[in-house]
């Protein structure tokens, strides 16, 4: 770990100069000032990490030279020098920003321990920047954030599919981002200007699905009162995402491919056509050749979403996107919940680097955002960590099928949020309805969904 550059003020050269021999031999590069005007032109021309400074010196004492210094280079961390009866003072200059104080005289132990933990807290937090200006900088391509090669050639890919007019199936695991790749494809393409419009397939039934998606006439079914527009005519000139693709129904299969076909449709209950300038992007976490296979989805279709198949890899095969990730969930929760948290510790990084997230980018941010509600210090730590419901890397999958390791991960979901299917549908990053379905295929135990 990088050694902080310190900077000791003191007025009494014997304080000043022995606690910088202590800290010279601990191989800390030390500075050293008599008092606070010689202080300021070491940090505005040196710029320490660390300044440790006498609460009482002449011309100019501890607090006011802390409060100068801070506005010269806002990072620089302090501590303050104290005799015993200024102590009370001294916690006062915590209050106004000095990070922790020594007494006179010096027990050399504790004060190194003291500046070793300063220093690799600011360690972190320079780590936790850098992280910042990253995701900032390049690995942040419209909401993808990503570093790993596998994603950076799904953000070319991506780039160069945007300029085309294809219809684009997206495919990868529950949690992976699906949305956020269509809504990149189409800030990326000549459409760019017009809606961007999602449907989830497994939200509604196939009746609602229809209605939902092509509208209806007044008159058309009972309920029907007025007319009604479908997402396909608010989409129009823009893009169309259907997300799980795979769960839509035989009949709305159909009257999808006409309208990828011929390019309109009709209200449901209606026979006028309307014209459809539609760009088409799905989604699923179903194997589709399965389902083909198993006459639960038109080959026929299949082929017409299928123009370009991008493929989300799952979390635990692009691990070095998690510290991005993690960082962009702190400064989203910790904005959103008023807390002032700067990053991660080093082992909590490594906690989330350990596990496999079978949930994928749904569940880390689920992790992150629990993590920034109960931590207690501007850290995130591993005490601050889910410690359940997180899958190690090496705990659950290794001689399991990927049925076992899914089936198990929802069953310990369901666990951890007393088995309301709302909330763990959300950690998993699926719909209420896909969860269901999962269940009963699992033999799980199956509550009705509307007692969440």
């Amino acid at each position: 770990m990088k050694r902080a550059k310190i900077l000791v003020v003191d007025d009494e050269a014997i304080v000043r100069e022995s606690l910088g021999d202590w800290l010279r031999d601990a191989g800390y590069h030390v500075l050293t000032a008599e008092d606070g005007a010689a202080a300021l032109e070491v940090v505005e021309r040196e710029k320490p990490g660390i300044m440790i400074a006498d609460l009482v010196m002449p011309g100019m004492d501890g607090i006011e030279l802390m409060k100068r210094a801070k506005a010269l280079l806002p990072g620089i961390e302090v501590i303050i020098i104290t005799a015993y009866a200024s102590i009370p003072t001294a916690i006062a200059a915590m209050k106004e920003g000095a990070y922790d104080y020594i007494e006179k005289p010096f027990c050399p132990e504790r004060t190194e321990l003291l500046v070793e933990k300063l220093s690799q807290y600011r360690a972190l937090v320079e780590e936790n920047v850098s992280l910042r200006q990253k995701l900032e900088g390049q690995y942040r391509f419209e909401n993808i954030i990503a570093k790993s090669s596998k994603m950076q050639r799904l953000i070319e890919l991506i780039k160069v599919v945007g300029k085309s007019n294809a219809t684009v199936l997206i495919t990868g695991e529950s949690g992976t981002g699906k949305e956020l790749v269509a809504r990149a494809i189409h800030s990326q393409s000549h459409r760019h200007s017009k809606p961007f419009i999602a449907v989830s397939c497994a939200a509604l039934p196939e009746s609602l699905l229809e209605s939902e998606l092509f509208g209806h006439e007044k008159g058309s079914f009972t309920g029907a009162y007025t007319q009604k527009k479908g997402k396909f005519e608010f989409a129009n000139g823009g893009t169309l995402f259907l997300d799980e693709i795979g769960e839509m129904s035989a009949n709305t299969q159909v009257h999808l491919l006409r309208v990828l076909e011929e390019k309109e449709f009709a209200r449901v209950g209606g026979n006028e056509p309307i014209k459809a300038d539609v760009r088409v992007i799905s989604a699923t976490n179903k194997d589709l050749r399965k389902a083909i296979e198993d006459g639960e989805f038109r080959e026929d279709l299949y082929y017409r979403l299928n123009v370009v198949n991008i493929e989300l890899p799952p979390l635990r095969e692009r691990k070095e996107d998690i510290p991005l990730l993690a960082e962009h969930f702190l400064d989203t929760f910790a904005l959103e919940n008023g807390k002032e948290i700067k990053g991660f510790t080093s082992d909590a990084l490594q906690f989330l680097l350990d596990h496999d997230w079978p949930g994928n980018v749904r569940e880390l941010e689920n992790a992150v955002e629990r993590a920034v509600i109960l931590a207690r210090d501007n850290l995130i730590t591993v005490a601050d960590m889910p410690q359940r419901g997180v899958v190690p890397a090496s705990a659950t999958t290794t001689g399991k099928c990927l049925k076992e390791v899914e089936k198990e991960h929802i069953l310990a979901v369901l666990r951890r949020t007393s088995e309301n299917y709302s909330e763990t549908a959300r950690i998993l990053g699926i719909t209420r309805m896909t969860l269901y379905r999962k269940a009963k295929e699992y033999g799980l135990t199956v509550k009705k969904m509307n007692n969440d």
